[in-house]
């Protein structure tokens, strides 16, 4: 390579067409976005989600800029390694899974710098599947692994269909899923056994008050799976 090659690959520029530039800087802002919703949405991290999803934007921007600065010219291509070799990237990463959302930022930043729309958003699109498919299985799984709660309630008092089904309903208000396992009813007595799966254990204390108010002589008793059987 003679000194007229050195001096073009060192000093060619290529010219910038500044409307792709904004479509691609736009394409970078709306799926950084989604990315963002996606982050919140169906993340299993810990940390604050909201705070930490809040520097996709800028960083898939940033990269986008950088990119299709850096691609014009084989000079600032270089002067780029050297400027990484200098700069280390010291944030503290908590768990695998935010590098992972990062590593998408950066994807999404790269491929819209470059100019590569069609591919970057078919590539995401196929990454966006998968974290709500994997999400959604993950939610299943731990639905299907929380313990039940057995409830026992003797109610002395004459109860219509209507009325057990009312209450029912409310019990169903504070819970995930509900099961009645028996029910035994004569003229002025009811005792009813469910095996319920809770939104929350502090419900329990709802669905207590609730059914004291409607009926204050009611009897409650309450067992754990697996521990207490009733």
């Amino acid at each position: 390579m003679d000194k007229n090659d050195l001096d073009f690959f060192l000093n060619e520029n290529i010219s910038i067409n500044l409307n792709n530039f904004i479509v691609n800087l736009l394409a970078t802002l709306i799926l950084c976005f989604v990315l963002r919703h996606l982050y919140i949405k169906f993340s299993s991290s810990l940390s604050n989600k909201d705070e930490f999803s809040k520097n996709f934007v800028i960083l898939g921007i940033t990269t986008c800029i950088v990119i299709t600065i850096v691609k014009s010219s084989l000079a600032l291509s270089l002067g780029l390694v050297g400027a990484l070799s200098i700069v280390r990237f010291r944030a503290a990463i908590k768990e695998p899974e935010e590098l992972v959302y990062l590593f998408l930022t950066i994807t999404i930043g790269l491929g819209n710098g470059a100019g590569q729309l069609k591919v970057t958003l078919v590539g995401l699109i196929i990454a966006f599947f998968i974290i709500i498919f994997f999400s959604k299985i993950k939610i299943k799984k731990s639905l299907t692994n929380l313990e039940s709660t057995q409830i026992s309630i003797t109610i002395n008092n004459e109860m219509t269909n209507l009325k057990i089904n009312n209450l029912i309903n409310q019990i169903k208000k504070h819970a995930i899923s509900i099961d009645l396992v028996s029910l035994n009813k004569s003229k002025k007595l009811i005792i009813m056994n469910f095996n319920i799966v809770l939104k929350d254990f502090d419900k329990l204390n709802l669905i207590n008050d609730k059914i004291i108010k409607i009926y204050p002589n009611a009897n409650i008793v309450v067992g754990r799976e697996h521990n207490i059987s009733l």
